[in-house]
């Protein structure tokens, strides 16, 4: 009995290791390329590698391929001077620069036509479009 429930265990913990703690705890991390590591999943990695090394080392490459090792980027903001660089002079978005700098930003090629904005009037009509997919009254693209 005592060695099925070690063994049940090794197994269990065994499983764990192998597939990498980031993936098992921040799967909508995966496909992000570099940034700062997550200190928890590092060290929880490194548990792995103390306690038994080949498993530690394949949860370190598979966070690391993955890129769950990593924290999450952070978004960027721009100030009203930033802002007022994509606006003509009727106050209105150029969409052509707007593009051109966020494929700059992001080095993935953003088509200007693709672009659509829309008009809200508060925050939290903003956050019912995101969450809930209403989309509210259309602007200009």
């Amino acid at each position: 009995m005592k060695n099925q429930l070690l063994g049940i265990s090794l197994t269990a913990i065994l499983t764990i290791q192998l597939s990498g703690c980031g993936v098992l705890l921040h799967p909508e991390r995966k496909g992000q390329r570099g940034g700062q590591l997550d200190p928890a999943i590092v060290v929880l990695d490194a548990a792995g590698l103390i306690l038994f090394v080949v498993p530690g080392l394949i949860a370190f490459g598979v966070d690391l391929y993955y890129g769950t090792i990593y924290l999450p980027g952070r978004a960027k903001t721009l100030s009203e001077a930033e802002l007022n660089l994509f606006k003509t002079e009727d106050g209105q978005i150029q969409p052509e620069q707007l593009a051109r700098y966020i494929s700059d930003e992001t080095g993935q090629r953003i088509q200007p036509e693709a672009m659509v904005s829309y008009s809200v009037d508060s925050v939290d009509e903003l956050k019912l479009m995101l969450t809930e997919g209403q989309v509210p009254k259309k602007s200009s693209s």
